[in-house]
């Protein structure tokens, strides 16, 4: 007897299940998705229609004083940006600023987490009463810092210089930068100190206790276990912090007006657009270099904050 063939071209009921499963989860992603729709539109209208407008801008020779434009001429806005002297110092402001207030604020916050992770009385008061520098609105702790405790007439730190017995100091007009620098770590310590007392608090405790057990130092247990554990809570901390710290305005326009050497790039695009400069091609340009960087700073802030989501996943 011969054997009869199968017949052929029949479905696979697997792979029609599979399809259907496949085409199941499509919908329902779609369908999770579709409340989320106004926000995006909103987001794109509210923010990418204005940047591509800024863009847009930054190829004109537009400015007002004296009329001119808009005229289109390219990148020539952007090629400028590398000769000019004031744009090019700002930018070295810009860097060295963010750089020192990012850094000093982890130091300072480490230090506040390391505290306020111990027990004592008052532990609660005590971190509601650290949180509050960075509360206040930028122009206010930039005024509060001047005119209270810079000032060299009304100032707190100058009636000390004074009580024992030397000179007073106009920190502001004489030290414009880091007068910025020191009211920036004021606010952002508190910001920093709060994401390193999460790391703290997120350590596994059976670890701390077998070292203990095995009479490891207090200074052992801090370099070899809990630093690497706080890596990627400081990387966050230092590339969120940059994102900000790059863009200050408020604290340079209240303290020193863009006096020499505390002009960043937001605050020279300021001066070049309306603030007296009246160019608004050279201005958007310049404001779509700090956008940029901007971008690519929040880019490893997203991929600093995945892996440390990955870490805390449980295996």
């Amino acid at each position: 007897m011969t054997a009869q063939a199968e017949p052929t071209g029949s479905p696979d009921p697997g792979a029609e299940r599979a399809a259907k499963i496949a085409e199941f989860q499509r919908r329902d992603k779609w369908r999770r998705r579709l409340p989320l729709l106004p926000a995006l539109l909103f987001i794109i209208v509210v923010t990418q229609i204005p940047f591509i407008f800024n863009i847009w801008y930054s190829l004109q020779d537009w400015r007002i004083v004296p009329p001119r434009g808009p005229d289109f001429v390219g990148l020539e806005n952007y090629t400028e940006g590398y000769t000019n002297q004031f744009f090019l110092q700002s930018v070295g402001i810009s860097i060295t600023m963010t750089t020192a207030a990012v850094l000093l604020s982890l130091l300072v916050g480490t230090a506040l987490a390391l505290l306020l992770d111990r027990q004592f009385l008052g532990r609660g008061i005590a971190r509601t009463l650290l949180i509050t520098p960075f509360l206040i609105m930028p122009v206010v702790a930039g005024l509060l810092w001047k005119n209270q405790i810079f000032s060299s007439t009304f100032g707190v730190l100058n009636a000390i210089i004074e009580a024992f017995g030397l000179d007073a100091i106009p920190f502001v007009e004489r030290y414009p930068f880091w007068a910025i620098v020191t009211v920036l770590v004021w606010q952002w310590s508190p910001f920093m100190m709060l994401i390193i007392l999460a790391g703290l608090q997120g350590q596994p405790t059976d670890i701390l206790e077998a070292a203990r057990v095995d009479r490891a130092s207090s200074r052992g247990i801090f370099t070899q276990i809990t630093l690497p554990m706080l890596r990627p809570y400081m990387e966050l901390g230092i590339v969120l912090g940059a994102i900000y710290l790059l863009q200050v305005f408020d604290h340079i326009e209240v303290m020193t007006g863009g006096g020499p050497g505390s002009t960043n790039v937001p605050y020279f695009v300021y001066q070049r657009s309306i603030g007296g400069g009246w160019d608004f091609g050279q201005a958007a340009a310049y404001s779509t270099i700090v956008v940029i960087a901007s971008i690519i700073i929040a880019t490893f802030a997203l991929r600093v904050l995945s892996s440390l989501f990955q870490r805390q996943e449980p295996v």
